[in-house]
């Protein structure tokens, strides 16, 4: 019997351990067979598709996946080296359940499986994740197995240029003025992809890191953190480019740089590209108000109120990948955005693409003269603190005595995710101050009318929440 519990490291929307301790070739063919059984197979699925990003334990793991959902009779689909998005493009096209293998912006000694149904659907605790962790744990623990006389073929297909060929259908960049950026993949799935999609086109792409190499040399291809963000910033200066693009490891997320360096604000791009998305469904003889665009609760005002300017509907939701793909599903809207960087579109099967966003930032700048600076400072409005983190003991009473502090400030208070308090009254602010769900810690993010009002609403705040008085 195995003395690994699954449970340590299948969380609540996907698979993300460390190898070969955790995740190994055992371990990866008992949740593909899992996945066959409680997913794919009760679907009425013909098959499986299965991909992979750059990491070296990558093609090991997927390869015995395959073999675990094959052993039930599914044809199973490699498609190699991809992007996360990718896999989903797989999976909406080809109408298949799928997994990739990545852990995305991980350390090198991770590794980790999305799943999804067919056309893209996520699979998380309460989508399936939690049964297919049961019966995985039950066949590493010696569970006996029923399984067809025949086995399904494992066949490979190369689906990267089909991809590409898609994205490019969705934003037209051959009109574009001539523009230099400069792309840093992070050594990860970026540059794979990158090429592929951007070649031929009015572009002059300085590459960074595009080697394959999931040991990670350079930075962490996490772009979340300034750190990682630094040689890209300095590309840009010595370039003389008009924008920087920074993909993180499996290349679902997209962040974006001016043309001075700094950093484009992921909340103004979900605007950005919520303008592009209305004024294309407006053009195409939509009425605006039909419109529906989706945001999460730590986005900028300036989301909701480019949204409302345009006269579309903005519907708010909470954090996380699942909540924003169920709330568009339910919404039928166009576009959802996370100011994490992960943006979503009704095109491509309610998933999310950082490169079709960073396609959107592209044609948005080329079919203009000013700079990417001035393109989205419209979108920009507001100062923000980003996300801060604290460890605390009790979160609830440190929620608790931040509400008495805002309390007679004539604030409005939501629950939809943690606590939101809005102060309506000049000079604006609000915050959001929520709980994560593995770890005892308090996520806080401030934005105000101003920076000195941010800074003294999140100073305040954090001393409560820290030391228990501002």
């Amino acid at each position: 019997m195995t003395q690994r519990r699954l449970t340590d490291f299948i969380k609540a929307y996907d698979v993300r351990g460390t190898v070969p301790d955790q995740l190994d070739a055992t371990v990866a063919r008992s949740i593909g067979s899992a996945f066959a059984s409680v997913i794919a197979l009760p679907d009425g699925a013909r098959g499986v598709v299965v991909g992979h990003d750059m990491r070296p334990s990558s093609p090991e793991l997927s390869r015995a996946f395959a073999e675990g959902a094959a052993a039930h009779g599914l044809d199973v689909t490699l498609i190699g080296l991809c992007s996360t998005d990718g896999l989903y493009y797989a999976s909406g096209a080809l109408d298949l359940p799928g997994a990739m293998f990545t852990a995305s912006h991980n350390p090198a000694q991770y590794n980790g499986i999305k799943l999804c149904r067919a056309g893209a659907r996520p699979v998380g605790q309460d989508t399936g994740l939690a049964e297919i962790t049961t019966i995985a744990q039950g066949l590493l623990d010696g569970a006996p197995e029923a399984l067809p006389m025949t086995p399904g073929r494992i066949t490979d297909r190369d689906l990267l240029g089909d991809y590409a060929a898609f994205l490019r259908g969705l934003v037209d960049l051959s009109r574009i003025r001539p523009l230099k950026v400069v792309v840093d993949a992070g050594n990860g799935m970026g540059g794979h992809t990158v090429p592929a999609v951007l070649a031929g086109l009015p572009l002059d792409v300085v590459p960074l890191y595009f080697e394959l190499d999931g040991t990670f040399p350079n930075h962490e291809a996490n772009p979340l953190e300034p750190a990682n963000l630094l040689d890209l910033q300095a590309a840009v200066r010595a370039h003389g480019a008009d924008l920087g693009l920074a993909f993180d490891g499996d290349a679902d997320r997209c962040f974006v740089v001016d043309e001075r360096g700094e950093p484009v604000s992921p909340s103004a791009i979900t605007a950005l590209v919520a303008a592009r998305e209305i004024g294309k469904r407006v053009a195409a003889g939509t009425p605006a108000g039909q419109v529906t665009i989706v945001y999460n609760v730590i986005s900028s005002h300036a989301v909701r109120e480019v949204i409302a300017e345009l006269g579309a509907l903005g519907v708010r939701t909470r954090v996380g990948h699942s909540f924003i793909k169920a709330t568009m599903a339910a919404e039928r809207a166009v576009f959802g955005g996370e100011h994490s960087a992960h943006y979503y579109f009704e095109d491509f099967w309610y998933a999310d693409t950082g490169m079709l966003a960073a396609m959107h930032v592209l044609a948005a700048l080329g079919g203009q003269d000013g700079p990417l600076s001035e393109l989205v400072a419209q979108y920009d409005r507001y100062a923000a603190s980003g996300e801060i983190n604290s460890t605390v003991a009790d979160p609830a009473a440190a929620t608790a005595a931040v509400l008495d502090w805002a309390a007679p400030q004539g604030v409005a208070v939501d629950t939809l995710d943690g606590v939101t308090v809005e102060h309506p009254a000049e000079p604006m602010w609000w915050f959001s101050l929520r709980s994560s769900n593995t770890e005892p810690l308090l996520r806080l993010n401030v934005e105000a009318r101003n920076a000195a009002t941010m800074a003294r609403v999140r100073d305040d705040v954090l001393a409560i929440v820290r030391g228990g008085t501002p």
